[in-house]
């Protein structure tokens, strides 16, 4: 299956954009009131929203390499065809 220039820039960017946004979030949700007890440990409000983060970090990078690869693979042949 081939992918256009245009489509691997979009998924690469959402890899990136993914990245961004979630250590945004990781940073205020550590800094958060509701994330920690009176005692120090994980609320499960912490904890829900962590591995929410987690699959977001995993889904951001496996959407931004396939992206990666597309626009490599899209240079490659635009570099072969001229």
């Amino acid at each position: 299956m081939r992918m256009s220039r245009r489509t691997s820039l979009f998924l690469l960017m959402f890899g990136v954009w993914s990245w961004v946004i979630w250590i945004t979030f990781v940073k205020n949700l550590w800094a958060s009131d509701n994330a920690w007890s009176a005692d120090g440990s994980p609320t499960p409000f912490f904890v829900v929203h962590l591995v929410l983060a987690v699959v977001s970090f995993t889904l951001g990078t496996i959407i931004g390499v396939i992206g990666w690869r597309g626009w490599r693979a899209s240079r490659r042949t635009a570099s072969s065809t001229q």
